[in-house]
């Protein structure tokens, strides 16, 4: 049986009155908890807003080649003495010189001028040397340099280049105006420096060696200040 409400009250006993239908609460969190939760999503809030997201790395532009100019100074010419000479073994048309150009030892050179001179004639020859292209092997045997030539017009005659009188081998050969440049320690094949200078090189009326620019100003080939030239080839091409 129950008691009433009469007899609760006169036991100390309070009535409360629940109205199931009400919604139930949530449970209310502690006030420190509650904080820090607000604090790092106020925190969160103003990084996403105050920081943007990092932009991708743009690539630096590579820096412009600088334009190589090719002048002739650029070729190692130098005052060569043949001091020996013998046929290529395993070549009919080249002669392989050794060629004192003040070293400590004498250049190896590989040549095809046997058609054009005579082996007796290539013997204790002062020559002008390019001694500074790549190194290159002509049928097995590797040369140092190259002997600067002329050609004939009609390609029949090829004689040396010959340093003036009074030269000695090392002797620096260089082209008129051009007294001051330096030379390259060796002419890169891809930069075709010896290529582009090649096709100027001439000797002129007088048998003078030299080189003729874009403006056909001819600059002779120099030791010491006198000139480099032919025995007979006029208006030829050197190489």
């Amino acid at each position: 049986h129950s008691l009433s409400a009469d007899a609760l009250a006169k036991a100390g006993i309070q009535l409360v009155e629940i109205d199931l239908n009400a919604p139930v609460q949530a449970k209310k969190q502690a006030p420190s908890a509650a904080k820090d939760k607000k604090d790092a999503s106020a925190a969160k809030d103003k990084k996403d807003a105050g920081e943007p997201k990092a932009a991708k790395k743009e690539k630096k532009p590579q820096p412009a080649a600088k334009e190589l100019v090719i002048v002739p100074s650029m070729i190692d010419l130098r005052v060569g003495h043949i001091v020996d000479v013998e046929k290529h073994p395993d070549a009919d048309s080249l002669y392989v010189e050794k060629i004192e150009v003040n070293e400590d030892e004498p250049r190896t050179v590989v040549s095809g001028l046997v058609r054009f001179i005579p082996i007796e004639q290539m013997k204790n020859r002062d020559v002008v040397l390019v001694c500074n292209l790549k190194p290159a092997s002509m049928r097995g045997v590797k040369s140092f340099a190259m002997v600067l030539c002329a050609t004939s017009t009609d390609g029949e005659t090829v004689e040396f280049v010959e340093p003036p009188k009074g030269s000695k081998p090392g002797d620096r050969v260089y082209f008129e105006g051009f007294e001051d440049g330096t030379p390259e320690e060796q002419l890169k094949p891809k930069q075709k420096i010896f290529e582009t200078i090649q096709p100027g090189l001439f000797t002129n009326d007088g048998r003078e060696a030299g080189w003729y620019n874009a403006d056909k100003k001819f600059h002779k080939l120099l030791v010491g200040g006198n000139v480099c030239t032919t025995a007979t080839v006029v208006n030829g091409s050197l190489k």
